[in-house]
C-alpha cells in the first residue's frame, strides 16, 4: 500500500469509529434519560380510600410506570391509551411494568374499585389523543359513583 492509500484508509476508519462512538454516546444518553415512575395501589392515602399515588404522571416517551400494589385486591387496566397503543391490564396483587412507547394520553382504573374513584392518568408528551380522552371520559365518571370528582381532576392535570 503506497502512503497516500494508508492515509485514506486511516480517514475512513476514524469516521467510522467516530460514528459508531456517537451511536453508543447517543444510546446510552436516552437509556439514561428514560424514568421510572411508581404508582401505588392503596386502599387508603391519607383521608382519601382506593386511590392511586399518584394519580397523574405527566412522562414522557421511553419512561416506564410500576405499578405496585401495596394493599391487597388491586389491579389497572387500562381505559383510554393513546391511538398505536395496545389496552393494557396489570394483575391482580402483583407487580407490573408498562413501558410508554407512544405520545398522549393513557387513562386507567382498578376495576373492583371503579365505582368507588379509583382512576388514574398518565401523559406521555403531548395530548395528542385528547379528543378521544373528552368524548370517553363521562362514560368513566358516570361509573365513579362515590367519587366522580377525581375523573373531573384528571381533566383538569391534562397539559394541552
Amino acid at each position: 500500500m503506497t502512503e497516500l492509500e494508508l492515509r485514506n484508509n486511516s480517514k475512513h476508519i476514524f469516521r467510522h469509529f467516530t460514528k459508531l462512538v456517537f451511536v453508543i454516546l447517543f444510546m446510552l444518553t436516552s437509556q439514561a434519560q428514560a424514568k421510572e415512575w411508581t404508582i401505588k395501589m392503596l386502599n387508603y392515602a391519607g383521608n382519601e380510600s382506593m386511590v392511586f399515588e399518584p394519580a397523574v404522571i405527566q412522562a414522557e416517551v421511553g419512561d416506564t410506570v410500576v405499578f405496585i400494589p401495596e394493599h391487597s385486591g388491586h389491579y389497572a387496566q387500562s381505559f383510554i391509551t393513546p391511538a398505536s397503543t395496545k389496552r393494557w391490564q396489570t394483575q391482580m396483587d402483583k407487580r407490573t411494568t408498562v413501558k410508554l412507547a407512544t405520545e398522549g394520553i393513557h387513562i386507567y382504573y382498578c376495576p373492583p374499585h371503579l365505582m368507588m374513584g379509583m382512576v388514574g392518568m398518565i401523559q406521555v408528551g403531548r395530548a395528542t389523543n385528547l379528543d378521544k380522552v373528552e368524548k370517553k371520559l363521562p362514560s368513566l365518571k358516570a361509573k365513579s359513583h362515590l367519587k366522580p370528582q377525581r375523573v373531573d381532576y384528571l381533566l383538569e392535570n391534562i397539559r394541552k
